[in-house]
């Protein structure tokens, strides 16, 4: 079980070397290190993973400064789309990911080690603990198959090396293991031009971040001294690390990142003390690893502490960065082991649907009873768990019809998500970012034995952490994107900025309402415009209409022509910018609401633009099933959706579009998951459902016409 999870991790990751696979394998089995559990399914789960040090805890700054960065700075991981991984030494055991109970042990230990490469084996045999500094981090990192390792700044040449030979090992670490290192430069203590001159040495490419090639000096954004290289944003940066790692080099790389402008005054009258408090060491005998301890704490006092807050400033913003480094890095990897699969998981991956939306688990309680009465008596029925969320249920479906969807999505670090993750295995939940101290979104659904809904409880916070700046990230798969879906559960602002950006690269949106109150959130604002499809139920396509000040309905009518008639003309609205509005009515079928060219639907866009021709609309019936056989009814709607979907991006005419949603949804309502495991391309297919009956009637074109009589169903 063990050896198939490591080879499925190092599938994922893309480690190509026989050599790497023994070394994971021998490290899940090393009884000195522990991999949390929430990283090696990061890992598994190819989830961009950061390496934090934990010097900052035990020797950096005095507690509770040091606790409190540290949770700061994991926390700004988090929020940019990776997972943190704090390394530190526990009772002999290096441990990949540290709880926090951890964190806090570490920063109250008055006897822990200040551990490099050369104190790992004493403090692993004597059942130590201890901080680790750069080179150890690195090591312990690169074992787990961590790409990006973020910290303050490294160590360096000391000024006198050639008469002390004080090198710090974090170079020599620099040049034999291959891990980007993001860091501050080096500290202002040192002697930067030795050490530019040492990390070329030792073949290690160095590469300042932004729009400078001036190496930053820790506190202060400039040295006088230029770097050998420069890259300007976090795909650059990305670029650069995939470069090295796919050329097989042996060495680590090292990303300069210089402290904001706005720190650089502040920086200047820090260097005057640092200056100070190197003459004093030399006066007081501090040799070896005792020297930047020392000075950083006399640096404290003589700036009265405004030395700690700069630190802390410069350490939160390298995290952020390093983050998106690690995110953009991901991506890049994601790409390469798609490139090297077949030609059509290539051509795929080039151009797939992206998925944004929630991820829920559902628990269904389902009556015996046909009615169910809320009392306090114990109703008879059945409870079981399932798994769901609109972009979740869209996200599987897809996949479950070879569409290859990447998903963007927020879960919590529970009991939930670890489960949510197992089950999900078979999609590609790259784009799921998980958030500690969050809970992962729960629905519970009461349904009679009719089938229909009764009530429904969820706890959707999470969904509130598919951020503008966490799908950002995600940029370049969604302006390449066949098709973008988005949930109703998005925050409006996440929502605005896919909208935006899908126009602006003429990629086709289609909006997925959620419920009543969700789907009027495009149409807060101007980005309903920029939505190519929205499959609406009709009392969520009468919010959408209220929404943009339209008339509606008081009531809604129930008679077949009626609920027709209804639904086209609070479509018409829409229609105004959208190509195709997919009104679904529950057991009356299903409303394609359109334009017509040359006799027939609209629904295959080229590139974004105002749709023109008649409007018209095609009802098609639903597929005739019985109360008995319908076992689950929150996923129906979503994979009618898929089906659709799936239907267009594979140039379906629309009768075979329609049908094979029709399919899909016939498989949900029959299944215990919101997504059956029986839908695939040929069981959704007019030919793989030979045994089924399709309906009796036909699908009707209604033509709608500028006389009709809007008044009559209007209040």
């Amino acid at each position: 079980m063990l050896d198939r999870l490591v080879a499925k991790i190092l599938r994922q990751k893309s480690y190509s070397a026989q050599s790497a696979v023994l070394t994971v394998k021998r490290l899940l089995h090393d009884a000195q290190t522990r991999i949390h559990p929430c990283i090696l399914q990061a890992l598994e789960c190819r989830t961009p993973v950061v390496a934090l040090e934990s010097t900052i805890l035990t020797h950096g700054m005095p507690h509770p400064h040091n606790i409190r960065t540290a949770n700061e700075v994991e926390q700004i991981v988090r929020e940019n789309g990776a997972v943190p991984a704090t390394i530190g030494i526990l009772n002999g055991r290096v441990h990949v990911g540290l709880t926090e109970e951890e964190l806090q042990y570490l920063s109250q230990s008055k006897d822990a080690l200040k551990v490099s490469r050369r104190d790992l084996p004493y403090a692993l045999s004597q059942g130590a603990c201890g901080g680790t500094t750069v080179s150890a981090t690195m090591i312990a990192a690169h074992k787990a198959g961590i790409r990006v390792f973020v910290t303050g700044g490294i160590g360096g040449v000391h000024r006198g090396a050639e008469i002390t030979m004080d090198v710090s090992a974090d170079l020599t670490e620099l040049g034999r293991t291959p891990i980007a290192v993001v860091s501050a430069g080096v500290k202002s203590i040192l002697d930067i031009g030795k050490t530019l001159e040492y990390l070329e040495t030792q073949g290690i490419c160095v590469a300042t971040f932004g729009s400078s090639r001036e190496f930053p000096a820790f506190f202060t954004p400039r040295s006088g001294i230029k770097a050998p290289y420069n890259v300007c944003n976090v795909e650059e940066a990305a670029s650069l690390i995939d470069s090295s790692l796919k050329y097989g080099l042996c060495s680590g790389l090292l990303i300069a990142v210089p402290i904001p402008e706005a720190h650089a005054a502040s920086g200047q009258v820090i260097e005057e003390a640092i200056h100070q408090a190197v003459t004093e060491a030399r006066s007081n005998g501090i040799v070896g690893k005792d020297v930047t301890p020392y000075i950083l704490q006399r640096v404290n006092e003589l700036t009265q502490g405004e030395s700690l807050k700069l630190n802390v400033s410069l350490i939160k913003n390298n995290a952020r960065i390093g983050a998106c480094i690690a995110c953009a890095l991901s991506q890049i990897q994601q790409g390469n082991k798609k490139a090297n699969s077949d030609q059509n998981k290539m051509l795929s991956s080039l151009s797939r649907p992206v998925v944004v939306g929630g991820i829920n688990v559902d628990f269904i309680a389902k009556s015996k009873q046909k009615t169910v009465v809320f009392s306090e008596q114990t109703t008879p029925g059945t409870v079981y768990q399932s798994f769901g969320g609109v972009g979740r249920n869209l996200a599987d479906c897809l996949t479950r019809l070879d569409m290859n969807p990447l998903f963007i999505s927020a879960i919590g670090m529970d009991m939930h998500s670890d489960s949510v993750l197992r089950f999900c295995s078979h999609m590609d939940m790259a784009g799921v970012a998980r958030f500690q101290d969050h809970r992962t979104a729960t629905y519970c659904a009461v349904i009679s034995g009719s089938g229909e809904l009764k009530l429904g409880l969820g706890d959707m916070e999470i969904h509130q952490q598919i951020t503008e700046q966490y799908v950002a990230t995600f940029r370049k798969e969604l302006c390449s994107a066949s098709l973008i879906c988005i949930d109703g559960n998005v925050p409006v602002s996440t929502i605005d900025f896919v909208c935006r950006l899908a126009w602006e690269h003429g990629v086709s949106v289609w909006f997925e309402p959620t419920d009543v109150d969700k789907a009027c959130k495009p149409f807060l604002s101007d980005s309903w415009k920029s939505l190519t499809y929205t499959s609406p139920n009709i009392g969520e396509l009468k919010a959408m209409n209220m929404s943009l000040g339209q008339r509606v309905p008081s009531e809604m009518p129930v008679l077949l022509n009626d609920v027709i008639n209804t639904a086209l003309m609070l479509a018409r609205p829409l229609l105004e910018h959208l190509l195709c509005v997919v009104i679904t009515l529950g057991p009356h079928g299903v409303l394609l609401c359109g334009r017509s060219e040359g006799g027939r639907m609209l629904i295959h866009p080229h590139r974004k633009q105002n749709p023109k021709g008649n409007v018209c609309a095609i009802h098609y019936p639903a597929i005739t099933i019985s109360q008995e056989e319908v076992v689950n009814v929150s996923g129906a709607g979503d994979c009618f959706a898929a089906g659709m979907i799936a239907g267009i991006l594979s140039g379906k005419e629309m009768d075979t579009c329609v049908r094979m949603a029709l399919f899909a949804a016939l498989h949900s309502l029959k299944s215990n998951d919101a997504v059956s495991p029986k839908i695939s391309p040929l069981t959704v297919t007019p030919q793989g459902n030979t045994a089924q009956c399709l309906p009796d009637v036909g699908p009707r074109w209604i033509k709608y016409s500028q006389t009709n009589n809007l008044e009559d169903i209007l209040i």
